[in-house]
Protein backbone atom coordinates (compact mmCIF):
# COMPACT_ATOMS: atom_id res chain seq x y z
CA UNK A 1 0.00 0.00 0.00
CA UNK A 2 1.62 3.60 -0.58
CA UNK A 3 2.76 5.91 2.41
CA UNK A 4 0.36 8.54 3.72
CA UNK A 5 2.37 11.13 4.80
CA UNK A 6 -0.14 12.13 7.44
CA UNK A 7 1.81 15.51 7.56
CA UNK A 8 1.51 16.48 3.64
CA UNK A 9 -2.25 15.34 2.94
CA UNK A 10 -5.70 16.28 4.45
CA UNK A 11 -6.92 13.16 5.10
CA UNK A 12 -9.21 13.63 8.16
CA UNK A 13 -7.63 11.01 11.06
CA UNK A 14 -10.06 8.03 10.72
CA UNK A 15 -9.20 7.75 6.85
CA UNK A 16 -5.47 7.30 7.80
CA UNK A 17 -6.66 5.41 10.55
CA UNK A 18 -8.92 3.12 7.74
CA UNK A 19 -5.62 2.34 5.90
CA UNK A 20 -3.10 1.40 8.08
CA UNK A 21 -6.23 -0.71 9.73
CA UNK A 22 -6.84 -2.68 6.27
CA UNK A 23 -2.90 -2.81 6.05
CA UNK A 24 -2.54 -4.64 9.35
CA UNK A 25 -5.07 -6.70 8.42
CA UNK A 26 -4.21 -7.97 5.59
CA UNK A 27 -1.34 -8.50 6.83
CA UNK A 28 -2.19 -10.62 10.25
CA UNK A 29 -4.65 -12.55 7.39
CA UNK A 30 -1.78 -13.17 5.03
CA UNK A 31 0.40 -14.70 7.48
CA UNK A 32 2.87 -11.87 7.27
CA UNK A 33 2.56 -11.03 10.91
CA UNK A 34 2.65 -14.14 12.57
CA UNK A 35 1.08 -14.98 15.86
CA UNK A 36 2.86 -13.02 18.82
CA UNK A 37 4.47 -10.75 16.83
CA UNK A 38 4.95 -7.50 18.42
CA UNK A 39 2.92 -4.36 16.75
CA UNK A 40 4.81 -1.24 18.11
CA UNK A 41 3.03 2.28 17.45
CA UNK A 42 6.41 4.28 16.79
CA UNK A 43 7.45 1.54 14.14
CA UNK A 44 3.99 1.57 12.26
CA UNK A 45 3.88 4.99 12.82
CA UNK A 46 7.08 5.89 11.37
CA UNK A 47 6.71 3.22 8.12
CA UNK A 48 3.32 5.00 6.99
CA UNK A 49 4.66 8.28 7.90
CA UNK A 50 2.03 9.42 9.89
CA UNK A 51 1.28 10.53 13.57
CA UNK A 52 0.96 7.98 16.22
CA UNK A 53 -3.01 8.82 16.79
CA UNK A 54 -4.33 7.08 13.45
CA UNK A 55 -2.01 3.76 14.72
CA UNK A 56 -3.32 3.75 17.76
CA UNK A 57 -6.90 3.94 16.27
CA UNK A 58 -6.63 0.64 14.30
CA UNK A 59 -4.92 -1.28 16.72
CA UNK A 60 -7.48 -0.47 19.08
CA UNK A 61 -10.38 -2.35 16.10
CA UNK A 62 -7.95 -4.69 15.72
CA UNK A 63 -7.88 -5.59 19.33
CA UNK A 64 -11.70 -5.36 19.31
CA UNK A 65 -11.63 -7.49 16.67
CA UNK A 66 -9.73 -10.19 18.30
CA UNK A 67 -6.58 -10.20 16.51
CA UNK A 68 -4.70 -8.43 18.53
CA UNK A 69 -3.62 -9.00 22.03
CA UNK A 70 -2.96 -6.39 24.67
CA UNK A 71 0.34 -8.06 26.55
CA UNK A 72 1.90 -6.73 30.00
CA UNK A 73 5.16 -5.01 29.20
CA UNK A 74 5.43 -6.19 25.71
CA UNK A 75 2.17 -3.81 24.49
CA UNK A 76 0.22 -5.25 21.32
CA UNK A 77 0.97 -8.42 19.61
CA UNK A 78 -1.00 -10.23 17.13
CA UNK A 79 -3.43 -13.28 18.88
CA UNK A 80 -2.73 -16.72 18.54
CA UNK A 81 -5.14 -19.20 17.09
CA UNK A 82 -5.60 -22.85 17.93
CA UNK A 83 -6.27 -25.85 16.26
CA UNK A 84 -8.79 -26.61 19.12
CA UNK A 85 -10.13 -23.29 19.07
CA UNK A 86 -10.84 -24.22 15.00
CA UNK A 87 -12.42 -27.49 15.73
CA UNK A 88 -15.18 -26.19 18.18
CA UNK A 89 -15.79 -23.06 16.11
CA UNK A 90 -16.88 -25.52 13.34
CA UNK A 91 -18.39 -27.65 15.28
CA UNK A 92 -20.85 -24.95 16.44
CA UNK A 93 -21.00 -23.48 13.14
CA UNK A 94 -21.95 -26.93 11.41
CA UNK A 95 -25.14 -26.82 14.23
CA UNK A 96 -25.69 -23.30 13.78
CA UNK A 97 -25.70 -22.25 10.28
CA UNK A 98 -27.70 -25.24 8.69
CA UNK A 99 -30.45 -23.44 11.13
CA UNK A 100 -29.46 -20.62 9.88
CA UNK A 101 -30.07 -21.51 6.51
CA UNK A 102 -33.30 -23.44 7.12
CA UNK A 103 -35.11 -20.68 9.06
CA UNK A 104 -33.66 -18.54 6.10
CA UNK A 105 -35.32 -19.67 3.15
CA UNK A 106 -38.84 -19.14 3.83
CA UNK A 107 -38.29 -15.80 4.69
CA UNK A 108 -36.29 -15.42 1.22
CA UNK A 109 -36.99 -12.69 -1.47
CA UNK A 110 -35.84 -12.73 -5.19
CA UNK A 111 -34.06 -9.54 -3.56
CA UNK A 112 -32.08 -11.86 -1.26
CA UNK A 113 -31.05 -14.06 -4.10
CA UNK A 114 -29.71 -11.01 -6.63
CA UNK A 115 -27.84 -9.60 -3.17
CA UNK A 116 -26.21 -13.13 -3.05
CA UNK A 117 -25.84 -13.26 -6.69
CA UNK A 118 -23.95 -10.23 -6.25
CA UNK A 119 -21.38 -11.25 -3.43
CA UNK A 120 -20.39 -14.24 -5.47
CA UNK A 121 -19.36 -12.16 -8.93
CA UNK A 122 -17.36 -9.96 -6.17
CA UNK A 123 -16.14 -12.91 -4.71
CA UNK A 124 -15.10 -14.13 -8.52
CA UNK A 125 -13.54 -10.75 -9.51
CA UNK A 126 -11.69 -10.42 -5.81
CA UNK A 127 -10.19 -14.15 -6.36
CA UNK A 128 -8.76 -13.15 -10.31
CA UNK A 129 -7.27 -10.58 -8.35
CA UNK A 130 -5.86 -12.24 -5.73
CA UNK A 131 -7.39 -9.54 -3.25
CA UNK A 132 -7.16 -11.74 -0.29
CA UNK A 133 -9.34 -9.52 2.47
CA UNK A 134 -11.79 -8.74 -0.55
CA UNK A 135 -12.51 -12.58 -0.66
CA UNK A 136 -12.52 -13.27 2.93
CA UNK A 137 -14.53 -10.24 4.03
CA UNK A 138 -16.67 -11.55 1.21
CA UNK A 139 -17.04 -14.81 1.99
CA UNK A 140 -18.20 -14.00 5.63
CA UNK A 141 -20.99 -11.43 3.95
CA UNK A 142 -22.57 -14.26 1.89
CA UNK A 143 -22.79 -16.61 4.92
CA UNK A 144 -23.00 -13.96 7.52
CA UNK A 145 -26.25 -13.54 5.16
CA UNK A 146 -28.02 -15.86 6.75
CA UNK A 147 -27.30 -15.39 10.34
CA UNK A 148 -28.65 -12.10 9.72
CA UNK A 149 -31.80 -13.36 7.89
CA UNK A 150 -32.75 -16.07 10.31
CA UNK A 151 -34.09 -13.59 12.38
CA UNK A 152 -32.75 -15.08 15.83
CA UNK A 153 -30.49 -12.32 17.70
CA UNK A 154 -28.53 -14.99 20.01
CA UNK A 155 -27.57 -17.07 16.76
CA UNK A 156 -26.42 -13.61 14.91
CA UNK A 157 -24.02 -12.88 17.94
CA UNK A 158 -22.70 -16.32 18.02
CA UNK A 159 -21.60 -15.67 14.86
CA UNK A 160 -20.42 -11.72 15.43
CA UNK A 161 -18.22 -13.65 17.91
CA UNK A 162 -16.96 -16.08 15.64
CA UNK A 163 -16.17 -14.29 12.85
CA UNK A 164 -12.74 -13.20 13.00
CA UNK A 165 -11.49 -16.59 13.70
CA UNK A 166 -13.60 -18.00 10.99
CA UNK A 167 -11.53 -15.60 8.85
CA UNK A 168 -8.34 -16.36 10.21
CA UNK A 169 -8.79 -20.14 9.21
CA UNK A 170 -10.18 -19.48 6.32
CA UNK A 171 -7.26 -17.17 5.62
CA UNK A 172 -4.64 -20.03 6.59
CA UNK A 173 -6.82 -22.38 4.65
CA UNK A 174 -7.03 -20.61 1.53
CA UNK A 175 -2.85 -20.57 1.25
CA UNK A 176 -2.73 -24.38 1.38
CA UNK A 177 -6.07 -24.60 -1.32
CA UNK A 178 -6.97 -23.13 -4.39
CA UNK A 179 -9.71 -20.30 -3.92
CA UNK A 180 -10.37 -20.36 -7.58
CA UNK A 181 -13.40 -22.29 -7.46
CA UNK A 182 -14.84 -20.02 -4.39
CA UNK A 183 -17.49 -18.37 -6.60
CA UNK A 184 -18.68 -21.93 -8.09
CA UNK A 185 -18.76 -23.73 -4.95
CA UNK A 186 -20.74 -20.65 -3.27
CA UNK A 187 -22.95 -20.93 -6.68
CA UNK A 188 -23.55 -24.70 -6.15
CA UNK A 189 -24.99 -23.32 -2.76
CA UNK A 190 -26.76 -20.99 -4.22
CA UNK A 191 -28.71 -23.72 -6.39
CA UNK A 192 -29.56 -25.96 -3.53
CA UNK A 193 -31.14 -22.91 -1.76
CA UNK A 194 -33.14 -22.34 -5.02
CA UNK A 195 -33.81 -26.62 -4.99
CA UNK A 196 -36.00 -25.27 -1.96
CA UNK A 197 -35.02 -28.91 -0.56
CA UNK A 198 -34.20 -27.73 3.34
CA UNK A 199 -32.42 -30.91 4.08
CA UNK A 200 -30.12 -30.80 0.45
CA UNK A 201 -29.40 -26.90 1.65
CA UNK A 202 -28.17 -27.65 5.11
CA UNK A 203 -26.43 -30.42 3.70
CA UNK A 204 -24.73 -28.38 0.79
CA UNK A 205 -23.41 -26.21 3.34
CA UNK A 206 -21.96 -28.24 5.97
CA UNK A 207 -20.62 -30.13 2.83
CA UNK A 208 -19.24 -26.59 2.14
CA UNK A 209 -17.52 -26.38 5.38
CA UNK A 210 -16.01 -29.77 5.23
CA UNK A 211 -14.27 -28.92 2.08
CA UNK A 212 -11.84 -26.52 4.19
CA UNK A 213 -9.33 -29.37 5.49
CA UNK A 214 -8.59 -28.72 8.91
CA UNK A 215 -4.75 -28.55 8.58
CA UNK A 216 -2.53 -28.06 11.98
CA UNK A 217 -2.21 -24.89 13.34
CA UNK A 218 -0.16 -25.63 15.95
Amino acid sequence: MKAIRGSQVDYPINSISEHVYADLKREILAGDLQPGTRLIVTEIAGKFQISQAPVREALERLKQEGLITGIPNKGSVVSTITAKEIKDIFVLREIIEGFAVRQSMPLMTEGDYSHLNTIICEMDKATKQNELLAILELDMDFHGFFYKRCDNHAVLELWNNMRTKVMRFMAISNRHYTTNVLAEWHQLLMDALRSGDADAAEAAFIEHMHAYKLIDLD
